[in-house]
C-alpha cells in the first residue's frame, strides 16, 4: 500500500501546498458532541439528506425553512401523533419537494428515532457511543433500521450531524484503488467496505488524523482538481 504521507503530499501539490490543503480540512468532528443533538435535529438532518439524494442540494437548502414548518420542526413525538390525513396532505404542500416516497420516509424515520431515543436516552447519544472505528457497522445499521438511509445517504447524514467518518465518493474510492487497496471501482459489498474500514483504521493509527480528514485528503488527491474556493465550504468529498 502507498503510504498516507505520499497521498497527502500529492493532495497538497494539487491544492497549492500544505498550507492551502490545511485550509480545506474542516474542523475536527467530535462524536461526543453528537450526543447533545436533540431528536428533532437528528430527524431534520435525516430528512434533509433523504430529500437531497438525487436532487439539487441548493434547491433543498433554499426550501428548508418550509420543510421545517411543514414537518412541525421535525419533532418525532409531534409527528407520530399526526393522523394519516396530515401525511397525505403533505404530498400537495408547496413548501416542500412533493415526493410521496420521501415524505413517507420522514414518518418512518420519526418512528425509528423515537424508538432508539426511548431505549438509549437520545438518538444522538446512541450514535456518539458507537465505536468510531466501525463506521461500516453503523452504516449497515442505519440502512437496515432506517428508511432510505442506506448507501451514501447514511454516510452524508453522519457527516452532516458531525460524526467523524468517511464518505465513499468516486474520488475517495479511486484514491484507495490507486494506493493499492483491492476494492471495486464502486465499492458497496461488505467485503470492500470492510477493507476500506480496515485501511482507514490503519492510517488513523499511523497519522492521528480524524477519519473526516483522511477521507477528504484521499478525495482531493485524485480525479478532477476542483478549485480551493469551490471546496472550502463543501461538506462532501
Amino acid at each position: 500500500m502507498m503510504s498516507f504521507a505520499a497521498i497527502r503530499k500529492r493532495a497538497a501539490s494539487r491544492k497549492g501546498g500544505e498550507d492551502a490543503l490545511a485550509t480545506l480540512l474542516p474542523p475536527v468532528a467530535d462524536n461526543a458532541m453528537v450526543a447533545r443533538l436533540g431528536d428533532d435535529r437528528i430527524l431534520s438532518t435525516m430528512a434533509n439528506r433523504v430529500f437531497s439524494a438525487g436532487f439539487v442540494w441548493s434547491v433543498i437548502e433554499q426550501k428548508w425553512p418550509g420543510f421545517e414548518e411543514a414537518f412541525l420542526g421535525f419533532d418525532p413525538k409531534r409527528l407520530l401523533f399526526q393522523p394519516d390525513e396530515f401525511w397525505h396532505d403533505l404530498a400537495g404542500d408547496k413548501r416542500i419537494v412533493r415526493n410521496p416516497q420521501k415524505i413517507k420516509s420522514v414518518r418512518e424515520n420519526a418512528i425509528f428515532v423515537d424508538r432508539i431515543s426511548s431505549e438509549h436516552g437520545g438518538f444522538g447519544r446512541y450514535l456518539a457511543e458507537w465505536p468510531a472505528d466501525n463506521q461500516v457497522g453503523l452504516m449497515a445499521w442505519l440502512g437496515k433500521n432506517g428508511s432510505r438511509l442506506g448507501g451514501n445517504t447514511g454516510q452524508y447524514f453522519l457527516r452532516w450531524i458531525g460524526w467523524d467518518g468517511f464518505i465513499v465518493s468516486r474520488d475517495f474510492a479511486a484514491a484507495l484503488r490507486d494506493a493499492g487497496l483491492d476494492i471495486a471501482e464502486s465499492p458497496t459489498s461488505k467485503k470492500d467496505l470492510a477493507a476500506i474500514q480496515a485501511q482507514l483504521n490503519s492510517w488513523k493509527a499511523e497519522t492521528g488524523l480524524p477519519y473526516l480528514h483522511l477521507s477528504r485528503i484521499l478525495a482531493m488527491s485524485i480525479g478532477e482538481n476542483h478549485s480551493a474556493e469551490s471546496l472550502r465550504d463543501y461538506m462532501g468529498e
